[in-house]
């Protein structure tokens, strides 16, 4: 886009200032050329698809930095849970921690993933219950 700036005009007149004494006085013409300034005609609308894929790709980026934090969040526990064992005492509050999140996670895209999940949440479940602990 290109932008015009002013131009000279030829209409007015500059006078020489007077000496003998007298004010001049500054004045505009009848009629201002107006300046012409070009724009660039406007872009086409995107494309609905375009903008689709693009939520698509901060969604999924997005699922996976969730999936990312939701397993060190888990190994951490599990880690804590492995720590009170070799400590010789059980942890069960962790243990429910454990189960809370293992609970509240999704699934993941390697089904053998999930296997092994549901089979950490079952062995807390069993655990905790055997001490009279249900959670929800």
């Amino acid at each position: 886009m290109r932008i015009e700036g002013p131009k000279k005009s030829s209409s007015i007149s500059t006078a020489a200032p007077r000496r003998d004494g007298g004010s001049s006085t500054f004045a505009l013409p009848d009629e201002m050329p107006s300046p012409t300034v070009r724009t660039g005609g406007a872009s086409a609308p995107l494309n609905v698809s375009a903008l689709i894929a693009l939520q698509e790709v901060d969604a999924s980026k997005e699922r996976r930095r969730k999936a990312v934090k939701r397993g060190f969040d888990l190994l951490d526990v599990l880690d804590e849970i492995r720590i009170d064992l070799l400590n010789g005492e059980i942890g069960f509050d962790r243990m429910e921690k454990l189960v809370v999140l293992l609970g509240n996670g999704g699934h993941a895209d390697d089904p053998r993933v999930d296997t092994l999940m549901a089979d950490i949440e079952l062995r807390a479940r069993v655990e905790l219950a055997k001490v009279g602990r249900f959670p929800v």
